[in-house]
């Protein structure tokens, strides 16, 4: 047995070399030529310092408090919350790649056979597109719920490329939608939906059962591509601002309570109503940055998400956030 003398010294360097290990974060072999025996002591003497108590080492699993948080989102706005762990030194682009993987997994799973799927065209959705596994579908569809064409642009390059990367992964074909994103005068929209051959788009949006998109943000860090590609006049701009827009979705224009109602560019947009929207059974909406907080705020009031996909920080803030009451426009 072990004298109280050697014991005691035993235990204080342990405790040393705990202290260096544990708290200055030195190797065992800085540790070992700071106190002037072998490395293979140092082990032995931090394996000691764990036995006796000096030391106690815990595992703190993100994944549990993940899906904590995730049952709390979950609750409280009535959707499917998968949260994407990301740390909060990453940039916005490296939580959109993260987000997107995830939302892509959880596409492949929700398509189907038979399924219609109608996409939004935007950043996130095209970062979604790159990356679907290759699943083959039989009788799938993809389908473009809102146009893209602008005063600079037919957009139709930009949204098929989205469209046809979302094909190729489900053997799908697609169907383009090409009208303006938004239309200069809305009677000229009321016409052209009398034209049986958007009439025949309109009826195939009428039909998706799976609807993905992402959130656009006049207040993003990163501006969304409706507000930075030309979409937008500055009257259109203005009248964002007078009515306290917080976001799109499919270029159709909400306030952070939920409500579309009374703002002029939604007449105008090509964009399906939210209550159409409502009326689909799965709509997967993934969104990150926390500069994207309001406009997601504004899409679960409205109603129009079952399924989110969302990165961790935005998540936390969500979460905090007292929910937005919706007036379901």
């Amino acid at each position: 047995m072990e004298s109280n003398e050697v014991t005691n010294v035993r235990t204080r360097d342990a405790l040393r070399a705990a202290q260096l290990y544990y708290v200055q974060d030195l190797t065992m072999d800085e540790i070992a030529a700071e106190m002037r025996i072998s490395r293979s002591s140092i082990s032995r003497l931090l394996s000691y310092a764990r036995e006796i108590g000096l030391v106690e080492i815990t595992v703190h699993s993100p994944q549990a408090g993940i899906d904590g948080l995730a049952a709390r989102i979950s609750d409280a706005f009535e959707v499917s919350a998968e949260i994407v762990p990301t740390s909060t030194h990453a940039s916005d682009a490296e939580r959109l790649g993260r987000a997107a993987r995830t939302a892509a997994r959880r596409v492949s799973t929700l398509a189907d056979d038979n399924t219609s799927i109608g996409i939004a065209w935007g950043a996130t959705v095209s970062a979604i597109a790159r990356e679907l596994p290759a699943r083959r579908l039989h009788n799938a569809h993809i389908v473009q719920m809102n146009g893209a064409a602008n005063p600079v642009t037919s957009g139709v390059p930009y949204a098929s490329s989205i469209l046809e990367r979302f094909a190729a992964a489900f053997g799908a074909d697609v169907q383009l939608f090409p009208v303006p994103a938004l239309f200069d005068d809305p009677h000229t929209k009321d016409l052209m939906w009398r034209e049986r051959s958007v009439r025949r788009v309109l009826d195939a949006q009428s039909d998706v059962s799976l609807f993905v998109f992402g959130l656009g943000s006049p207040r993003a860090d990163v501006p969304s591509h409706v507000y930075s590609g030309g979409y937008l006049t500055g009257e259109d701009s203005r009248d964002l601002l007078r009515n306290s827009i917080v976001g799109d979705c499919a270029t159709v224009f909400y306030r952070e309570d939920g409500s579309s109602d009374g703002i002029d560019l939604n007449r105008r947009s090509s964009g399906p109503s939210f209550a159409a929207i409502r009326r689909i059974p799965r709509r997967v909406c993934v969104v990150s940055s926390l500069s994207k907080l309001a406009a997601l705020r504004g899409a679960l009031a409205a109603q129009l998400i079952t399924d989110l996909v969302i990165d961790e920080g935005l998540a936390r803030a969500l979460a905090d956030a007292a929910p937005a009451r919706a007036r379901r426009r």
